[in-house]
């Protein structure tokens, strides 16, 4: 698996741990986002305000169409539903 390029903070509660657990759970962590951080997951998790139409969009398709895009229209909003 190829390294993400990102940077993480960890607070890490024991003192007792050597840099070998701390890269251990560094690996472990980045294979868990890996994982969880798919177009999927971001589709389910958000939603668009279209108010050109004055409708909200949650549509896996067209919420990946939208994403795709450099630019949003104008009045047209990606909402995290959390």
């Amino acid at each position: 698996m190829k390294t993400p390029n990102r940077d993480l903070l960890v607070l890490v509660k024991n003192d007792h741990l050597n840099e070998k657990a701390i890269e251990l759970e560094l690996e472990k962590l980045n294979q868990l986002l890996f994982n969880f951080e798919t177009i999927d997951n971001l589709c389910a998790a958000h939603e668009v305000f279209d108010l050109n139409v004055y409708k909200i969009h949650n549509n896996a398709k067209l919420l990946k169409k939208v994403i795709s895009k450099k630019h949003l229209k104008p009045f047209e909003f990606l909402f995290n539903k959390n």
